[in-house]
């Protein structure tokens, strides 16, 4: 399966932004190429600034405005409605709630675990950098 349309946990931009090389390098790579629609909400986009904002990661704040545009242009925002549900770190509930909503493809995160009590109801991709990728290294043999 290739995806086109996906939630990002924070912690993948985090990562992506932070090292330039890597699962999540090249999912943002991806998404900046215009080859994956970022599902996106208010809550959503007030994490990446807020977190990719923190002195301890040494951004250009520039950068990070820069960065949360293209989303807020290029992505799609999703009116999530609020999920009866608890996850183990309330700050993710806003990420499950728009990929609910969107129908997105998956959600990309780097704690899957935290999002696994959900899945058999919400019927959500919840996968890793690593295994989002793994769809785009398989050559197509046809």
């Amino acid at each position: 399966m290739r995806w086109s349309r996906v939630v990002i946990d924070t912690n993948v931009v985090v990562s992506g932004t932070i090292t330039p090389i890597g699962n999540s390098a090249r999912i943002l790579d991806l998404a900046l190429a215009g080859d994956l629609t970022i599902l996106y909400d208010e809550r959503i986009l007030g994490e990446y600034d807020d977190v990719l904002r923190h002195p301890r990661f040494g951004l250009n704040p520039r950068d990070v405005t820069s960065f949360v545009e293209f989303i807020r242009a290029e992505g799609e925002f999703v009116p999530a409605k609020p999920l009866a549900i608890s996850l183990p770190d309330p700050k993710d509930l806003p990420f499950l709630e728009v990929a609910v909503a969107g129908q997105a493809q998956a959600l990309v995160t780097g704690n899957a675990r935290h999002f696994r009590a959900s899945l058999d109801a919400h019927c959500v991709n919840v996968v890793t950098p690593a295994e989002f990728l793994v769809p785009l290294n398989q050559t197509d043999d046809r």
